[in-house]
C-alpha cells in the first residue's frame, strides 16, 4: 500500500517538530496507522531560514496554495494561524477533496461551523485535537472515552502564559507587570499578550470544548472574556490567606437555563488538584455524570507536545481513508443533526460565590453601609478580612493613612445582582476607587 502524502502549511515550531515526530517515530506510527506516512511539502515564507527539522525529502515552497491544490497531496496540515488565511487554504483543500489537520483554536472556534458543514458535504475529515491543551488529548478524550456520559460541566487552565503569570506572581511575590515582561523575554508571552492575557486565546479553546462536550454549535463571539491584568500581588496574598489559589480558567457549565461560557480570574481552593497546576502547564478538569470528575494534565504548547497532538490527528484520518464517511467519530461529537439549540448565558445571569476587595476609609459606620447594600441584594457574607489582620496591603496601594483594605467572600448570587451590589457600594463616598471581584468556584463532586 503506497505512503499518505502530507502537505505541511507553515514550518516553524509546530511544523518542524511534527516532521521531526513523524521522521523519528515513523516506523512506529506506520504500525499504528497502517500505512507509512510521508510529508513531501511544506510552505514557508522565507525558503532560505535554517529549520529545526530534516529537510531533504520535503519540497518547501513559499505557495500554501501549490500545497491544498496538489493533486499528489492526500491531507493537509494547516499551522499557520490565524483567520483568514488558514479559512481560505482550509476550505480550498477540502473543495479538492483532502482531509484536514488544524491546530489553529481561532480557526476553529470562529469558522468551524462552516468548515466543518463544508467537510461533512464534502466526505472528508478535519481533526484539530492540537487546536485545544497542545498535547493533552482532551479532545479525543470528551468526544470518544467519554462518550457514554452526559457531561455536566468542564474548567480549565487552557492557556500557560497567564498559568505562568499567577504562579510567578505568588511564589516570587513579584507584580503582574514584571512578571508578564519576563515571560516575553522567555518566549512563554508575544510581544503583544492580549490574546494571553486577557482571555481570548482561552476563549477560544473553550468554545471548542463546550461544543464538543454539550453537542452544540461553536458561538465563540458569545463567550465572557475576562484576563489577569487587574490582578495584583496583594489578591493573590489574600486569596492564600482564605485557602484559594488565583487560576485564568475556562468555564463550562450546563444548566437548566443554558449554557455557561466563561473565562476569568478564579479563586479555586488550594487543595484542589487543578490548584496545584502551575508554570506554563496546562489542565483540564471534566465532570461526567457517571465517571465523576476527571483531570487530564500536560503540556499546553511547545514544538512537540503540540506536534504529538497533530501526529495522533494524522493517524486517525489515515485509519479512516476507506471508511464510510457516515461512520466517522462527528467532528463535534455528536452527530450533527442533532446538535443542540441550548442557549450560551449572559454572563449576569450566572451564579457563582465572589471576593471584593475594597478600600475604605477607615471609620466607623463604613462596613455597615457596605453590608446593607449586600443585603438589600440577598447577597450573604461567608468570610471578611481587614487590613489590620496578618496580611497588609502593599505600600504601592495605600491611597493614604487613612484607609483601610478590606476582603468580603461573598456566598453564591447571580451576576446581575453581584453588579448592582458593586455599582451602589462604588457610589459610597467611604470607598475610595474600584472595587476589586473575583470570582469563587469550589469545583466539588456536588457543585449545584
Amino acid at each position: 500500500m503506497k505512503p499518505v502524502r502530507i502537505g505541511i502549511l507553515g514550518l516553524g515550531t509546530v511544523g518542524s517538530g511534527t516532521v521531526n515526530v513523524l521522521s523519528r517515530n515513523g516506523k512506529e506510527i506506520a504500525r499504528r496507522a497502517g500505512r507509512e506516512i510521508k510529508v513531501v511539502q511544506a510552505s514557508a515564507r522565507d525558503l532560505k531560514k535554517e529549520r529545526a527539522c530534516p529537510t531533504k525529502d520535503i519540497k518547501i515552497t513559499q505557495d500554501p496554495f501549490a500545497i491544498v491544490n496538489n493533486p499528489e497531496i492526500d491531507v493537509v496540515i494547516e499551522l499557520i494561524g490565524g483567520y483568514d488565511l488558514a479559512k481560505e487554504l482550509v476550505l480550498k483543500a477540502i473543495e479538492n477533496g483532502k482531509h484536514v489537520v488544524t491546530a489553529n483554536k481561532a480557526l476553529i472556534a470562529v469558522h468551524g461551523n462552516e468548515i466543518f458543514q463544508a467537510a461533512q458535504n464534502k466526505g472528508v475529515m478535519v481533526a484539530f485535537e492540537a487546536a485545544v491543551a497542545g498535547g493533552i488529548p482532551i479532545i479525543k478524550a470528551i468526544r470518544e472515552g467519554l462518550s457514554g456520559n452526559s457531561i455536566e460541566w468542564l474548567a480549565g487552565i487552557i492557556n500557560g502564559t497567564g498559568n505562568y503569570i499567577l504562579t510567578e506572581m505568588r511564589d516570587a511575590g513579584r507584580d503582574f507587570s514584571d512578571v508578564l515582561a519576563e515571560a516575553q523575554k522567555l518566549g512563554y508571552a508575544e510581544a503583544d499578550p492580549t490574546f494571553d492575557v486577557e482571555g481570548v486565546d482561552a476563549a477560544h479553546k473553550l468554545t471548542i470544548l463546550a461544543a464538543i462536550a454539550f453537542g452544540i454549535p461553536l458561538q465563540f463571539d458569545k463567550a465572557y472574556m475576562e484576563g489577569i491584568s487587574k490582578i495584583t500581588e496583594s489578591d493573590v496574598e489574600y486569596a492564600q490567606a482564605f485557602g484559594y489559589r488565583i487560576k485564568h480558567l475556562g468555564i463550562a457549565r450546563r444548566t437548566e437555563q443554558g449554557v455557561e461560557l466563561r473565562v476569568h480570574p478564579t479563586l479555586v481552593p488550594e487543595r484542589r488538584l487543578i490548584a496545584n497546576v502551575d508554570g506554563v502547564m496546562n489542565a483540564v478538569l471534566v465532570k461526567g455524570d457517571a465517571v465523576g470528575p476527571t483531570l487530564y494534565y500536560g503540556a499546553g504548547a511547545g514544538a512537540e507536545p503540540t506536534a504529538s497532538a497533530v501526529v495522533a490527528d494524522i493517524v486517525d484520518v489515515v485509519r479512516t481513508l476507506t471508511t464510510d464517511p457516515n461512520n466517522r467519530v462527528p467532528h463535534l461529537a455528536f452527530q450533527p443533526d442533532a446538535l443542540s439549540d441550548l442557549p450560551i448565558l449572559k454572563m449576569e445571569d450566572v451564579e457563582t460565590s465572589y471576593y471584593l476587595r475594597m478600600q475604605v476609609i477607615d471609620k466607623p459606620g463604613v462596613m455597615a453601609d457596605v453590608t446593607r447594600i449586600l443585603s438589600a441584594r440577598n447577597i450573604s457574607i461567608e468570610a471578611m478580612l481587614q487590613k489590620e489582620s496578618a496580611i497588609s496591603p502593599k505600600a504601592s496601594e495605600k491611597k493614604s493613612g487613612d484607609t483601610a483594605s478590606v476582603i468580603i467572600l461573598t456566598h453564591r448570587i447571580k451576576e446581575k445582582n453581584m453588579n448592582a451590589a458593586i455599582t451602589e457600594i462604588e457610589a459610597l463616598a467611604t470607598i475610595k476607587g474600584d472595587v476589586m471581584r473575583i470570582r469563587i468556584e469550589q469545583l466539588n463532586k456536588e457543585w449545584d
